[in-house]
């Protein structure tokens, strides 16, 4: 069964091959959200991968290949999150309830073309100044702690959109999440020290989602995702 829920949490949150789950069940993907740093975990680990095979060649290389494979392993899930929430957040002028309607809207703004852009060079610079160090470690956690990310922000917000969100807060107990994060924090002692800043962030980015908007959707956490991600990148760089 914790299998069958990780093949599962892993089919959600990236393009990479798993076994065909059958017999599908309503609560399955709430039910797979535990494991959703360990779909993290992976994702980190593919990245590495590309990072040591391109090794050898200019850290612009590596830092493409790098980028390009951590886009296609989440198939732009979380990039498409942070250009709606660009898009809602240059249309709402501080309402929230005009925030939420704008997240319905399928269509890219300019926002949204700006925020993704943004987003993509950031990554870019910043895993070409890691390219050259001990980056691989580094690359492993990241998206696994923005994926735990995701656990406390559905805990402690509101969903503001029924579904999915209310659903993994009934399904994901706090001994999980703080089991996730002892065993994150280990790994980050063992060689990604300032990648710990994610303890400090998440509860942050949670915090301003409640300030702003009084709860959350599934939009924001893909912005969340890739905040989290730039910013614990930016800490590996700057430490």
């Amino acid at each position: 069964m914790m299998l069958r829920e990780f093949w599962i949490a892993l089919q959600f949150l990236t393009r990479l091959p798993t076994p065909r789950v059958t017999e599908s069940r309503p609560d399955d993907l709430a039910r797979a959200s535990v494991w959703f740093p360990a779909a993290g975990l992976v994702v980190g680990a593919c990245l590495a991968l590309v990072a040591r095979l391109f090794h050898d060649v200019d850290p612009w290389i590596v830092a493409l290949a790098v980028l390009v494979a951590w886009i296609w392993i989440t198939g732009a899930l979380h990039l498409d999150g942070l250009g709606d929430v660009a898009d809602a957040f240059g249309a709402a002028h501080g309402k929230p309830e005009r925030f939420i309607a704008v997240l319905g809207d399928p269509h890219a703004g300019s926002f949204a073309v700006v925020a993704i852009s943004l987003q993509i060079a950031a990554k870019l610079v910043l895993i070409a100044e890691l390219a050259t160090g001990p980056t691989a470690w580094a690359l492993v956690l990241i998206p696994a702690w923005a994926r735990w990310g995701t656990l406390i922000c559905n805990k402690t917000l509101l969903s503001l959109k029924p579904g999915l969100g209310a659903s993994i807060s009934n399904s994901v107990g706090w001994n999980v999440i703080v089991a996730w994060g002892g065993a994150l924090a280990i790994g980050a002692l063992a060689g990604a020290v300032p990648t710990l800043i994610a303890i400090v962030l998440v509860p942050v980015i949670a915090f301003y989602w409640q300030w702003r908007l009084g709860g959350i959707t599934g939009d924001c956490h893909g912005a969340s995702i890739e905040v989290t991600e730039t910013l614990l990148l930016a800490a590996c760089v700057l430490g």
